[in-house]
């Protein structure tokens, strides 16, 4: 096994986290809670050989193939592979999850179109829910719970009370940039509180190793670091390039893929503007102005 491997890491006597190495654009991480009875998987993969090496991951462990698969939300590095798991699985998600699953389609097949992401077949959750949903794997006590608008509109915390574990889908990138233009950055600082108030003692992110309640902390700064960025710019009569450029990173320079910080001002400056939580933005802007910050190089898919 190479540094850059995906392996899983045993949290308890039934819950593995699926961590792919080094977190960064499409590389997410995934787990699964077992009894050998059955089995829940947390989140799929990017691309059809990614997912497959999930599937043989799963089987490796010594339990069954999942028949519930939960989505943390609709991005194609946690639903793509999906289609791997059916018709075995169920897929459950947030209400939102399914429906911006279809509207996105094969949406990074058109942000990176050299990427070879397999034939992949869009599979949106087939069951789902509102506000939060209990599931039992065996004696393990399952939660999701909506957190409201914070990294997209339809994102899913899985709580496991009894392990103190939790998976916070992309709420954290530990060691890698926020990234909320799709959802709130008030909304993700409401997210932090709640997971908070769950008291677990293992996080495992959407991004990057597995973590602890620190993650929080860390990640709130950085919100709070570019809604104080986005107030000035904004007053100075800056665009959210503008003051990306301007703007000194500081220790939150040895974040991965720093360029983030225009597309998370992009939406601090339409929460400013009184636009409502989740409101779209224009994808195209925010892709380029990140390109811009990379020296004119858009970002590249790493799966």
């Amino acid at each position: 096994m190479t540094a850059g491997d995906p392996y899983t890491t045993r949290l308890a006597p039934e819950v593995h986290a699926y961590v792919q190495p080094d977190g960064g654009w499409c590389i997410n991480n995934a787990g699964f809670i077992s009894d050998g009875g059955s089995t829940l998987l947390v989140d799929t993969a990017a691309t059809l050989r990614r997912a497959d090496a999930l599937r043989e991951a799963v089987q490796a462990a010594g339990v069954p193939l999942p028949r519930t698969v939960v989505n943390t939300h609709h991005h194609g590095d946690h639903t793509y592979g999906n289609s791997v798991f059916r018709p075995e699985a169920t897929v459950i998600g947030h209400d939102a999850c399914r429906a911006e699953v279809l509207a996105a389609g094969r949406q990074l097949h058109l942000m990176w179109p050299q990427t070879d992401f397999g034939d992949v077949s869009i599979t949106p959750p087939d069951l789902t829910y509102s506000e939060r949903l209990t599931v039992h794997v065996g004696g393990t006590e399952v939660r999701l719970i909506h957190p409201g608008v914070a990294h997209t509109i339809g994102d899913t915390v899985v709580h496991l009370p009894g392990q103190r574990i939790v998976f916070t889908g992309d709420l954290v990138f530990q060691g890698g940039t926020p990234f909320i233009p799709m959802g709130s950055l008030s909304g993700s600082l409401r997210a932090l509180r709640m997971l908070r108030g769950l008291g677990a003692e293992t996080v495992v992110p959407g991004h990057g190793p597995v973590t602890d309640p620190s993650a929080f902390d860390a990640t709130e700064r950085y919100l709070r670091f570019v809604a104080a960025a986005a107030e000035e710019g904004r007053a100075d009569g800056l665009s959210p390039l503008e003051t990306a450029r301007r703007t000194d990173l500081g220790a939150f320079a040895e974040l991965r893929e720093s360029e983030r910080l225009v597309a998370n001002l992009h939406r601090a400056y339409a929460e400013l503007d009184g636009l409502p939580e989740g409101s779209p933005l224009d994808p195209v802007l925010i892709f380029g102005d990140m390109a811009q910050m990379n020296g004119g190089v858009p970002v590249a898919c790493h799966a």
